[in-house]
């Protein structure tokens, strides 16, 4: 597209003011030239004309004077306001400056030159007009034409005469009949024969058609009859003004030769009237041509040669006006010329400098057709084209921005982690995620690799095993990918507490970067676990509960028939034996029991259930216990969906271990709050204690069987809680509660779901 059709007002405007001036200027050039033109005319017809420039040589040299001081006062300012562009160091006034040069001199000198050879040879060649020769052949170039004429007069009246003396013999009748035979011999153009009254009696030639012929006047009729014969040229005077005014005998205008002869009476009668013959020969054309140019030279020489002087001053005075004129208007065009060829480079200069500095908006443009001109619109088009394309990176910009902030932001809201490294395996950026799951502040890391890491030094090394076997493994894997689980140890790790399982994964990045992408699965694990574990219980209650009764029943069946048959100290042996077996037969049931129960949980029966209530009922079994419990209800809790049979079991371990937990604990409490959730349909029930609070590492796989931290504590109530939470539809949390960076004890929350 066009650059100017997006051109601002700014530069809409500068196009006008720069049109106007170009179009005044235009205008000021073709006024002064066509003055110059007038002038240069004016004095030309003023060297043709010696009367006409002595009267307006005089106001036609003031008024050339005043053109050439204008144009000089023109140059003048031009040449100011290149000096003070040329002092301000402006872009293009050296170049202005060398173009005006160039132009003016290649104008000035040969017109100085010119008008040196010019006054030189009009200074020596006037003086060569008036040579005495010249003068003398001048004049015998005037005797020679009127001898000329006159022995042309004298033939033609010669020949007149004989013709008049033959029609003499002849009457008017026949007379007419030879006026044609004789026109041709004289080789005139018309022939007339008149009577002495004046009247026309026979005419040929051009005469014939003219039925008013001029009559010669009386008194010429009466010389002819007295010398019989006269002469004259007539049409040279006409012929000579006209050469006068023009430069030339015009073709209208026919020099003649005029004769008129007396024809005797023809004595046939009474009629002895005398006639005459008039006779009309044209002269050649050539020859009153030359005759007149003789005569008008002849005469112009005299003049001139009068005015000698005054003719030399004149044609050196016309020469020098002329070389003012040509010299102003060569260097005022040189100027302009110059501006004009530099306007277009100070338009790409400035448009160059705002490009440099950032600017793209769009640039001036020069309308006219050439080279230059072009190369601004060029120019424009391409800055324009340029700030298309960074409108169009900037909105690609904005795009790969959002895109990267959209990347981030669901990177840093993946509960997986995602880690980048380079080719020596150090870590280019990590999201947040990655550091919640190793418990690392990897961003403190970067630039290092995993195993630098403090606790992370077998992942890292294991990581880096697995990249570097999977580059040279030329197989192709599934995917492009590879995967491997690692177990990271904890601090206070325990025969029951492995730590950590991830799932990592590693592929490469198109810039030879390497992904890595790890999960916490422990959570699947122990579910894997207790899934294990419930299928163990049912075994174990299966192949255990079976003969432990029997046994029971033997060792009672045992003693009660050898009572008071054995000795006193046999007898003894054989009681605290029996007691022995039957204590632990009891205490294998009840482990049988809870085996049974998390392996085989009744289904949860939901019903809309006072949760206050239910608690108010159950904390009456704890009226006086070591560690009291105490409430936090709150009055406007809704009815929950729960089985409150199950919910009385949860409440009994809960309470159970958290009074076990602040054994030997003086002044401490339990605490159960109600309370509606923030957010959604929930009601919250927490069981807080002032104790110890749980390991770090017991946190993670607290909800896992027999992970525990009573020494003999089977590890199953926690279990079972999150069994029974999982049929409720609701969940179960576990933290420690902090203040002041110091633990002050334990909370277990249960969410359940408002009844409808």
């Amino acid at each position: 597209m066009s650059a100017a059709t997006d051109l601002g007002p700014e530069v809409r405007a500068d196009q006008k003011t720069a049109r106007r001036r170009r179009w005044a200027l235009v205008v000021a050039l073709v006024f002064m030239a066509g003055l110059g033109m007038v002038l240069l005319f004016l004095l030309t017809l003023a060297t043709r004309n010696r009367a006409f420039y002595e009267q307006n040589f005089g106001w036609l040299a003031a008024v050339n004077v005043g053109v050439a001081v204008l144009l000089a006062l023109i140059i003048v300012w031009l040449a100011v306001r290149l000096f003070m562009r040329y002092r301000m160091g402006r872009f293009g006034s050296r170049l202005l400056l060398k173009l005006a040069a160039i132009i003016g001199l290649v104008g000035v000198l040969p017109g100085v030159l010119i008008y040196a050879v010019s006054y030189q040879f009009v200074a020596r060649s006037i003086e060569s007009w008036f040579d005495v020769r010249v003068e003398s052949a001048l004049a015998a170039g005037l005797n020679l034409g009127r001898t000329t004429l006159d022995t042309l007069s004298a033939d033609v009246s010669g020949k007149t005469r004989v013709a008049a003396e033959e029609l003499a013999r002849l009457p008017n009748s026949s007379a007419v009949l030879a006026m044609e035979r004789l026109r041709n011999q004289l080789g005139a153009s018309d022939l007339i024969l008149w009577s002495g009254a004046g009247q026309a009696l026979a005419t040929a030639g051009a005469s014939r058609f003219d039925f008013t012929p001029s009559r010669p006047p009386l008194a010429v009729l009466r010389t002819v009859r007295a010398n019989r014969v006269v002469a004259q040229v007539e049409g040279l005077e006409e012929s000579a003004e006209a050469g006068d005014a023009a430069g030339a005998a015009p073709a209208s205008v026919q020099a003649r030769i005029k004769v008129l002869a007396l024809v005797s009476a023809p004595g046939f009668g009474l009629d002895d009237e005398p006639r005459y013959l008039q006779v009309t020969v044209p002269l050649p054309a050539a020859l009153v041509t030359d005759a007149l140019a003789v005569q008008v030279a002849n005469r112009e020489y005299q003049e001139r040669a009068l005015g000698r002087e005054g003719l030399r001053r004149m044609y050196i005075g016309t020469l020098t006006l002329a070389l003012f004129l040509s010299v102003f208007g060569a260097v005022l065009l040189a100027v302009v010329l110059g501006n004009q060829m530099v306007r277009p480079l100070l338009v790409l200069a400035e448009g160059m400098r705002e490009v440099a500095q950032g600017d793209l908006s769009p640039k001036s443009a020069l309308t006219s057709k050439d080279e230059l001109a072009g190369l601004t619109r060029t120019f424009a088009n391409m800055t324009q084209e340029l700030s298309d394309a960074r409108s169009a990176v900037q909105r690609s910009m904005q795009q790969v921005d959002a895109a990267r902030d959209n990347l981030q932001t669901i990177l840093d809201n993946l509960t997986a982690g995602v880690a980048v490294l380079d080719e020596q395996g150090h870590l280019r950026s990590v999201n947040p995620g990655a550091a919640r799951i190793l418990r690392k502040p990897l961003g403190l890391y970067l630039g290092h690799t995993l195993n630098e890491v403090p606790g992370l030094e077998t992942f890292g090394v294991g990581v880096l095993q697995e990249f570097e076997r999977f580059l040279s493994d030329e197989s192709p894997r599934e995917g492009g990918h590879w995967q491997q689980s690692f177990e990271l140890g904890l601090p206070g790790s325990t025969p029951n507490n492995d730590g950590i399982t991830l799932i990592a994964r590693g592929a490469l990045l198109p810039n030879n970067e390497r992904l890595l992408v790890f999960d916490d699965v422990s959570e699947m694990v122990s579910a894997q676990r207790a899934q294990a574990w419930g299928d163990v219980a049912r075994r174990l209650a299966h192949e255990i509960k079976n003969p432990l009764t029997p046994i029971q029943l033997s060792a009672e069946r045992l003693a009660m028939k050898l009572e008071g048959k054995v000795p006193p100290a046999e007898q003894t042996i054989l009681n605290k034996s029996v007691r022995t077996i039957v204590d632990q037969v009891d205490a294998m049931k009840r482990l049988v029991n809870e085996f049974r129960d998390y392996a085989r949980l009744p289904a949860a029966q939901l019903l809309p259930t006072d949760l206050n209530a239910l608690i108010k009922d159950i904390l009456v079994l704890y009226d006086h216990a070591a560690v009291p419990v105490r409430t936090e209800l709150a009055d406007d809790l809704p009815p929950v969906l729960a089985d409150p049979q199950q919910v009385r079991q949860i409440l009994h371990n809960l309470v159970q271990n958290a009074q076990d937990a602040m054994g030997g604990q003086s002044d401490a409490t339990v605490l159960l709050r109600t309370r509606r959730a923030d957010s959604g349909p929930w009601v919250r029930l927490s069981v807080i204690d002032q104790g110890p609070g749980f390991a770090e590492h017991i946190l993670k796989r607290a909800f896992e069987p027999y992970v525990t931290t009573k020494s003999k504590g089977t590890g199953l109530g926690l279990a079972v809680v999150r069994k029974i939470m999982e049929e409720h539809g609701g969940r179960v949390d576990i933290s420690n509660r902090v203040s002041e960076n110091r633990v002050t004890g334990a909370q277990v929350s249960l969410s359940f779901a408002v009844a409808n």
